[in-house]
């Protein structure tokens, strides 16, 4: 499997607010055998995951998902208790300061002990696979990394991204538009470019999940988008009198399904058109049965072209009965396609220079850019801003 596969899913015409474009998907049958239920976490939202590994993720989480495939589809409770860290900074009062509560979450992903049910903190799942990209840092003692490259690699590693509500335009969205009939997910776009999707096996699963988009992260690109974009346009649809005429209810309802079709095709072939084309690679994190749950990352590649990480739970015939996907800035493909390309080389700046058809300069240019200079040793530095003042 390297591509995702929405068989069994029809488009709807979209419904449009601002700059802000949903396309429902609907499905003629529910999934048979998965369920997917909300677990709500209180306090302020921000959770401390143990990876198991020694290492630990640390973002805003407000809720995980349930994921259930014994066909009952009920849903498990909160897990209980919080740590506080300390927020602001108190002197010379009395009193202990404000705390914001800090949950602690013992993996990703984690089975409930004795049930058919699995508990995973949605899209999370895909960011520290982002994250964890090449995390070790390189692999090979060369001169050109500092001590801390290559004792610790990535660590810590960090990406900045908006809650929904935070995005112009989408909470309002979002509570104005309305459910269609078997809807299970949606295609959300923002001044017309793909910003996320989402999607669930039962209709039910949808409406009591559709509220939690807004406190979905967003990268950095749909909030700009969405802050300066303007208006898009509406779908509409126009019936003309061809020959012969539409003299019945039964002509007119084959001439507004004919119009349904062309939509759908139009949107398949042209809005949705990377996100479905693209080859991912994909990491199972759990098997459920008949289902398997998997993170995926796209190829970045630098042709211009939207890419996505995400999640996603398939069948056993490699069709998707969830997925949440988050698209990525330009930074972050760029950065992405940077750490490939170093470990492609065994962290070899000369040789990683050569492979990308540049300079040795270029390079460790690229790596500050990306926000990793400071894995560099000093003498690389010095090394750059030398040829840059010689050439």
């Amino acid at each position: 499997m390297t591509r995702i596969d929405l068989t069994g899913l029809d488009v709807r015409p979209a419904q449009v607010w601002g700059g802000v474009r949903i396309v429902p998907l609907v499905r003629a049958e529910p999934v048979a055998g998965l369920r997917l239920r909300r677990e709500l976490y209180e306090g302020s939202g921000l959770a401390t995951v143990d990876l198991g590994d020694r290492t630990t993720y640390t973002s805003y989480v407000p809720h995980g998902f349930v994921a259930d495939w014994t066909g009952a589809g009920a849903g498990a409770g909160a897990e209980q208790g919080v740590e506080s860290a300390a927020y602001g900074t108190v002197l010379g009062g009395e009193g202990a300061p404000p705390c914001v509560p800090v949950r602690r979450v013992h993996r990703l992903a984690k089975r409930r002990q004795g049930e058919r049910r699995l508990r995973f903190l949605p899209l999370h799942l895909a960011l520290d696979g982002y994250l964890a990209l090449h995390f070790g840092g390189p692999s090979v003692v060369w001169d050109d990394w500092s001590r801390k490259a290559l004792g610790q690699g990535l660590s810590p590693r960090a990406e900045a991204a908006y809650a929904g509500w935070a995005v112009p335009g989408l909470g309002e969205a979002l509570r104005i538009f309305e459910l269609h009939p078997g809807q299970c997910g949606l295609l959300l776009y923002v001044a017309d470019a793909l910003a996320a999707a989402f999607v669930v096996p039962h209709p039910d699963d949808y409406r009591v999940l559709h509220p939690t988009l807004v406190e979905d992260l967003y990268g950095e690109l749909v909030h700009q988008y969405a802050y300066y974009g303007a208006q898009v346009p509406e779908f509409t649809a126009r019936i003309r009198d061809g020959v012969g005429g539409i003299r019945t209810l039964a002509d007119l309802r084959a001439a507004a399904r004919q119009e349904e079709r062309a939509w759908a095709e139009a949107h398949d072939g042209l809005m949705a058109r990377d996100l479905l084309e693209t080859s991912y690679a994909f990491e199972r994190v759990y098997r459920m049965g008949d289902f398997d749950l998997f993170r995926f990352l796209p190829p970045f590649l630098r042709d211009g072209r939207e890419q996505h990480i995400g999640e996603l739970i398939t069948d056993h015939k490699g069709r998707a009965a969830y997925l949440k996907t988050f698209r990525l800035s330009e930074k972050q493909i760029r950065k992405g396609h940077l750490l490939r390309r170093l470990a492609d080389r065994d962290w070899h700046l000369e040789a990683t220079a050569e492979d990308l058809g540049t300079t040795y300069a270029e390079v460790v240019r690229r790596i500050e850019a990306a926000g990793l200079g400071g894995l560099l040793d000093a003498h690389v530095v010095a090394r750059r801003t030398r040829e840059k003042e010689e050439g």
